[in-house]
């Protein structure tokens, strides 16, 4: 084929594989195979020296999983990607070659509730830490940074309340302090967004979520731009540094804009173990496959429930950027052209219990601690995923007791819109 660059319809079907090579199989097989027969013992020590790309032991490397890892790869325009268990798996495998004892991270307050927990308090059992900021301020972002930091983190669409973040602004700020920037692209998916045209180093996905769709599997994935320069300070050792259990390999040295993903797998599925199951991925493939369909049918719907909402008087605020009230709205046209996404929150009259009744009151929506269902979802947030947060940091994540937080699927509009009239009918009585 030519070098013509293929659009994101065409990549999301064919980005990343091909018939199988063995039988013709016109769909990704799915591998289930723990090992895998070398030719001789030369083929096996090429491939344990990293001399040669192939199969090993499916904690490292596997047919479908390493399908899906190209087909991820090319959809947000990276240059390799790593697949692994969850998208926490996912966020710990990013920072991973990055940190070390005694090192810290930049990172937003607007973020799932799991997040925030895990890089403010698991994190720390590594010996590392995170500075929390509103990454709106972009000179408290810069204040935040020190000789030990060694990456800043976001979410492009913020999740719970689809607050749009200027990645612009904050892959400049990266780049003057020469440190990576790595942004979960969960909530957008590189159909609404693609972090890396933004100036982003790495991007991080729940492919749990949108990905999939259909809320079957768990996985994760981090994709590498292939564009830091690992080399230009001594901050990176694992990346710049020779390598103990690889003779003295330096993985940027050696292979260039795919370091990142080389030393994911070599030495992090390798030793930590995250490792994607290969039905899992054969499922993601599939839901990748219609992923613009639905998040055009996601977005379309959204904007109809955000603003009805918007204009009932039983309901305070909603934080959806793809109203022209928003104060994202702008941000929106620059970073998310396609939409703002199907997630958002909104506050309701009556506060924390009026909340925890209207999610007790709904008939089509799922009360579940998910998102990016083909389904439609909602949740208290403040009672369940951010329920270990102070009120303080439940507000900054946006994530506040009198706030509910919705998942908008691909249903009819005015279905949603029914069930949520008849649950604030109950709620507010």
């Amino acid at each position: 084929m030519s070098d013509r660059a293929q659009g994101f319809d065409t990549l999301q079907i064919h980005g990343g594989a091909e018939p199988d090579p063995a039988t013709g199989a016109r769909q990704t097989p799915i591998y289930q195979s723990t090992s895998y027969v070398f030719r001789d013992a030369d083929h096996a020590a090429a491939l344990f020296n990293l001399q040669e790309v192939g199969f090993i032991y499916s904690r490292l490397t596997n047919p479908t999983v390493m399908a899906l890892q190209n087909r991820m790869a090319a959809i947000e325009g990276g240059a390799g990607a790593v697949c692994c268990s969850s998208g926490h798996a996912a966020q710990i495998m990013a920072l991973f070659p990055l940190m070390g004892p005694g090192k810290n991270i930049v990172i937003s307050t607007r973020l799932y509730g799991g997040t925030v927990t895990q890089m403010s308090q698991t994190i720390k059992r590594f010996g590392w830490s995170a500075t929390f900021v509103d990454t709106d301020d972009l000179d408290a972002v810069k204040g935040a940074i020190d000789d030990d930091t060694r990456a800043i983190f976001c979410e492009s669409i913020a999740n719970p309340g689809g607050y749009i973040t200027d990645l612009d602004a904050l892959a400049k700020i990266a780049d003057e302090a020469g440190l990576p920037l790595i942004v979960d692209n969960t909530s957008a998916t590189p159909y609404l967004c693609r972090p890396i045209e933004h100036g982003a180093t790495l991007v991080v996905h729940s492919m749990t979520k949108y990905l999939t769709g259909n809320g079957t599997v768990t996985g994760g994935c981090v994709i590498d731009s292939g564009k830091f320069d690992w080399s230009a300070s001594d901050k990176f050792p694992s990346l710049s540094a020779p390598e103990p259990a690889y003779h003295g390999l330096k993985f940027h040295e050696t292979f260039g804009p795919a370091a990142f993903t080389f030393h994911s797998i070599a030495v992090g599925l390798r030793d930590l173990g995250m490792t994607l199951n290969p039905q899992a991925a054969h499922y993601t493939l599939l839901g990748i496959e219609t992923l613009s369909l639905r998040m055009r049918k996601h977005c379309e719907n959204a904007v109809k429930v955000a603003e009805w909402l918007e204009n009932d008087p039983r309901v305070e605020t909603v934080t959806y950027a793809g109203l022209k009230s928003s104060p994202y709205h702008s941000r929106m046209e620059t970073i998310c052209p396609r939409g703002a996404g199907g997630l958002f929150t909104f506050a309701v009259k009556g506060g924390y219990e009026a909340c925890v009744k209207l999610v007790d009151s709904v008939e089509l929506f799922s009360h579940v601690a998910n998102l990016g269902d083909t389904r439609s979802l909602i949740i208290h947030s403040a009672s369940t995923t951010h329920r270990q947060l102070t009120e303080e940091q439940q507000r900054a994540a946006g994530a506040a007791p009198e706030v509910v937080r919705l998942s908008i699927g691909i249903e009819d509009a005015d279905d949603l819109i029914a069930d949520l009239d008849q649950a604030l009918a109950k709620a507010t009585a």
